[in-house]
C-alpha cells in the first residue's frame, strides 16, 4: 500500500467518525473535532504527496475551522463545569 493510499483511507475514516460523532449530539460529540483534525492532517498529507494544491488549500482552511471548533467546544465545556 502506498503512503497516499494510506492517507486517503485514514482521512476518509476519521472524517466519517467525526461526522457520526457530531450527528449523534451526545457528550462525546466534542471529540468529533479531534477526528476532524486527524482527517484534515491526513488529507493535507495526501494533497502534499500527490501534488493536489487545491486539496491542500481547502484542508488548510478546514484545519483552522477545526481548531476554532475545538477551542469553542472545550472552552464552553470548561465554563459549564465552573458554574
Amino acid at each position: 500500500m502506498l503512503m497516499t493510499d494510506f492517507l486517503q483511507y485514514i482521512g476518509a475514516i476519521t472524517g466519517m467518525i467525526g461526522a457520526l460523532l457530531m450527528a449523534l449530539n451526545i457528550p462525546a460529540s466534542r471529540f468529533a473535532y479531534v477526528a476532524y483534525m486527524a482527517s484534515n492532517m491526513a488529507w493535507l498529507g495526501y494533497g502534499y504527496f500527490a501534488v493536489v494544491p487545491g486539496l491542500v488549500m481547502m484542508q488548510s482552511v478546514f484545519f483552522v475551522t477545526t481548531l476554532i471548533g475545538l477551542w469553542r467546544w472545550f472552552s464552553c465545556a470548561r465554563s459549564e463545569v465552573a458554574s
